[in-house]
């Protein structure tokens, strides 16, 4: 994903200043972003939490703390002003990709984790929330009654998607079991639920009724930044197209490696326009990998690109004869929004969270018609292509989600379940 965070701060609404003024004090967990240290690149959850923790600091910096468990299972509040520099330090490295700045963030994870300060109970005064954006540790329920205890808060939680149960042919072995004993948390605990998509919503609702508690639940899409960086340049010198996201089957690499691999036998590999996948390498995916590596074939028309930073990843999206989204399962179509807001085309697959967010200026395809996707990026490649055209008219009327009616929503129901 590219840019979910700005860096230089969201418009924020009247009705969303008016909403910063409420009472309710703010825990986040913030243990998800510290433990990426690591990473160079920043998943879509990455990002989320990226945004709030930057949203939050704006709301009142007086009415905000940062909390979190430990890998050993201590919970505590780390310093807000160490959370503040690793978060400087984590948006100046995803903006320059690997070898941005790595050292500095990985010290000020461990400093953070080093001050880690324990909670005796939360004080009296303003209602509190203990905001969780991702999934990362709610298997331990238990421990997450001490942490709603001790900090006398209540649970706002986020989720992204149910793929891992929809879906558990998608995930690495375990997953699915794991991810129903974080959802049961959420179902036991929390008190509001955010989700990004009606899709979303739609499919988390059934598992939230059955434990016959009352739960506040929200539907907040993401925002996509409304004002870009100057777009670098430094494209390949023929045509191509780009394809977002981790490499992984859900992801449905394999449905584009066999298009280009027929394409370039047929007509060559210099008349074929070169296939851009950016993202890292991920799990279970050992038949994507084996045509990666060992066909001479793609070698020669797929551009593989992992670990660059936002402003690399922006170029060249914007510049794509069309960015392709053949998933089979997405919990929202972020890179469906971040690919139509730089006006670049959009072929996706048709599910819900695609058409949700894409609208009327997408094209959608079957992700498993593989003539029709064939079809599909042969038309995007001509220079007088139809459907690019058509496409290009469809998207003067498209409008992305905004930040500021995302935390509206968000803020809302903090102040809900906080009183």
């Amino acid at each position: 994903m590219i840019g979910l965070a700005p860096a230089q701060g969201l418009s924020v609404t009247r009705a969303a200043r008016q909403t910063a003024s409420g009472s309710a004090e703010v825990v986040m967990d913030i243990s998800g972003l510290l433990s990426r240290w690591r990473q160079a690149t920043p998943t879509g959850i990455d990002r989320v939490e990226m945004a709030y923790a930057e949203a939050l600091m704006r709301r009142g910096p007086d009415r905000l703390a940062f909390g979190g468990l430990r890998p050993g299972g201590a919970y505590g509040r780390f310093s807000n002003g160490v959370v503040r520099d690793y978060l400087e330090a984590t948006r100046e490295m995803w903006a320059m990709g690997e070898g941005g700045g790595g050292a500095r963030r990985g010290r000020l994870a461990f400093m953070a984790m080093l001050d880690l300060r324990p909670v005796s109970g939360g004080g009296e005064g303003r209602p509190r929330a203990y905001l969780h954006l991702s999934p990362r540790g709610l298997e331990r329920q238990r421990a997450y009654e001490r942490v709603l205890t001790r900090e006398r808060a209540r649970m706002v939680a986020f989720v992204h998607d149910l793929i891992p149960l929809e879906h558990p042919e998608f995930v690495r072995e375990g997953g699915g079991p794991r991810f129903r004993r974080k959802l049961d948390t959420v179902a036991r605990l929390a008190d509001g639920v955010l989700v990004n998509s009606e899709a979303t919503a739609a499919a988390v609702r059934p598992h939230l009724a059955r434990v016959g508690r009352e739960i506040l639940l929200r539907v907040a899409p993401l925002g996509v930044p409304e004002l870009w960086p100057p777009v670098i340049a430094g494209a390949p010198a023929k045509p191509y197209f780009v394809v977002l996201g981790t490499i992984e089957p859900r992801k449905n690499h394999l449905l584009l490696l066999n298009i280009w691999r027929r394409w370039a036998e047929q007509d060559g590999p210099d008349a074929v326009p070169s296939l851009v996948m950016i993202g890292r390498r991920g799990w279970e995916n050992e038949n994507i990998l084996d045509l990666l590596d060992r066909s001479p074939t793609l070698a020669r028309v797929v551009d593989e690109r992992a670990g660059l930073g936002d402003a690399a990843t922006r170029a060249l999206v914007a510049g794509a004869r069309a960015v392709l989204c053949p998933s089979f399962a997405e919990g929202y179509g972020l890179a469906v929004a971040e690919a139509l807001q730089l006006g670049a085309p959009v072929i996706a697959s048709d599910i819900a969270a695609h058409r949700e967010v894409g609208g009327g200026a997408a094209d959608y395809l079957d992700p498993l018609d593989g003539p029709a996707w064939a079809g599909a990026v042969r038309d995007y490649a001509r220079p007088d292509s139809g459907r690019r055209c058509a496409q290009a008219v469809r998207m003067a009327a498209w409008r992305a989600a905004r930040w500021s009616d995302h935390f509206q929503t968000a803020f809302d129901l903090i102040e809900d379940v906080a009183r």
